[in-house]
């Protein structure tokens, strides 16, 4: 396939979905993609009108912002090929190409719900896998981390470190009840790893996971991730695995009966890199009680959706359920510096209280990285974020839902969410590329979905106000109209 000329208006063909491989491992661009920046269909081709829906001090998305002067003072490089040609030389190919992909542009700098690029323009960001529940560099976190790094940022771990046990402190009053021990690390692959050496330390060697569960990358973390592109390059995994259905308690149970006292059960609320996956009321309920009768240990993975992400603290809240071992992350950084943790029960965590140095990392439990944390809970406290996210989620989702309404049964197959997890899903792989590049075009960033290749993910940081939300509707009809015109023809 050639590539369209400079004067074809199109976007370009999607790319290979995300986790798909692309066929191309000598270090050069796919066929159909020209290896220059300056490609006009590309997300950087189009000049975007002035928008009356946005702040006009602001500069406005897709368009120049008066302060790339400020971005390249501190370091943005001039030339954006050579952020590429870095990338190619030094990071890999994959990355290098799908960086062209995108326009060949570089984040520089960012703040509340906006991104900015090195070429001045800037984004607005519903995506970010997640993280910025509080939005980018929330003014409460940032001084936090100023003070600690101007202060203490990183520890002898000799002594003891009483930002962590503040941290620790803050977290555990607002985990479910008894969820009070608290084990910080740098991500969220690692707390599921430490969740796996921790139920191992109990005897539950055999672990459960559910089909299209997202857990890490790491390998052990990838061993409970249900997802052959990602798991077969690196295989043997770890051993004794199994993969259920989610939101099917009679095939857990099948599972659980079969290895009685020796389970460990690792479960997500909500599926979110699964593509939005909404479990019927009274699946985590079941889960538990099933985990109970057959002496299994439940681990509940809240990375993606615990912090507020569903409209409450964690997603087990809304039916009560308290697991043995919650997995905590992404929001819990506060959308500036990474930090994740592993709490547990009293009884589950007596293994790692017993022994500190059975399970240890040079970095987990930084003091800088804690008082990100400390912060970003404190935030969520005072601003009353869990409410702001389960109120605007609601609105977000019954807008989306309004904006696909035209193409359902046709382009659109279904729009489900909960809080400010909200999922698109197509009748076509390629309609996520599609869409994903005609919203990056019009200034707006989204998300595919890692283990659900026909799923668009939106994850919108609570922080959005009104006319940024009208700008992404706006942008989203936009996007939605010119894929559709595409796909068709």
């Amino acid at each position: 396939m050639s590539p369209p000329s400079p004067s074809t208006p199109s976007t370009p063909p999607a790319p290979t979905p995300p986790g798909e491989p692309t066929g191309h491992i000598d270090g050069g661009a796919p066929p159909e993609w020209t290896a220059g920046p300056d490609r006009t269909d590309s997300p950087s081709r189009t000049a975007e009108p002035d928008r009356t829906d946005a702040p006009s001090t602001a500069p406005q998305p897709g368009r120049a912002d008066p302060a790339a002067s400020h971005d390249r003072a501190q370091g943005a490089p001039p030339d954006r090929t050579d952020i590429v040609d870095l990338y190619l030389r030094h990071i890999g190919s994959g990355r290098a190409v799908m960086g062209r992909v995108m326009g060949g542009m570089a984040e520089v700098r960012s703040e509340g719900a906006w991104i900015h690029a090195d070429d001045g323009r800037r984004f607005l960001d519903f995506g970010g896998y997640g993280v910025f529940i509080l939005g980018h560099r929330h003014p409460a976190v940032v001084e936090a981390v100023h003070r600690q790094i101007d202060t203490h940022p990183l520890a002898s771990r000799v002594f003891l470190e009483p930002v962590a046990a503040r941290a620790a402190q803050a977290l555990a009053a607002h985990t479910p009840p008894g969820v009070d021990f608290v084990h910080f690390v740098n991500s969220g692959a690692e707390a599921t790893e430490a969740a796996l050496k921790l139920a191992r330390a109990h005897g539950r060697t055999s672990v459960i996971t559910t089909r299209r569960g997202f857990h890490g990358k790491t390998l052990g973390a990838l061993s409970v991730t249900a997802n052959p592109t990602y798991q077969t390059p690196f295989q043997p995994l770890l051993p004794d695995v199994t993969q259920v259905a989610y939101d099917d308690p009679a095939d857990l149970e099948q599972a659980l009966a079969a290895r009685r006292d020796r389970a460990c059960v690792v479960v997500e609320p909500v599926q979110g890199e699964g593509g939005v996956r909404i479990p019927r009321p009274g699946y985590l309920r079941q889960v538990r009680a099933l985990c109970r009768v057959y002496g299994a240990l439940l681990v509940v993975d809240e990375i993606q959706t615990g912090m507020g992400r569903l409209g409450t603290w964690w997603g087990v809240d809304a039916e009560e359920v308290v697991p043995d071992v919650l997995l905590a992350g992404k929001g819990l950084s506060g959308g500036v510096v990474p930090i994740a943790a592993m709490a547990a029960t009293a009884e589950a965590y007596a293994p790692f209280s017993r022994d500190p140095y059975l399970h240890t990392s040079t970095f987990g439990a930084s003091p800088i990285a804690c008082a990100a944390a400390l912060a970003a809970v404190r935030a969520m406290e005072e601003e009353n974020t869990v409410a702001r996210a389960a109120a605007l989620g609601l609105r977000v989702l019954a807008a989306v839902r309004e904006v696909c309404a035209p193409y359902e049964g046709g382009l659109v197959r279904e729009v489900r969410g909960r809080g400010l997890l909200i999922g698109i899903e197509f009748a076509e792989e390629q309609a996520v590329g599609e869409l994903l590049l005609e919203m990056i075009a019009r200034g707006v960033l989204v998300n595919h979905s890692l283990n659900s290749t026909r799923v668009l993910r939106l994850t919108p940081p609570a922080v959005v106000e009104d006319a940024a939300l009208d700008l992404f509707l706006t942008t989203l009809a936009e996007a939605l109209r010119s894929t559709a015109e595409r796909m068709s023809g």
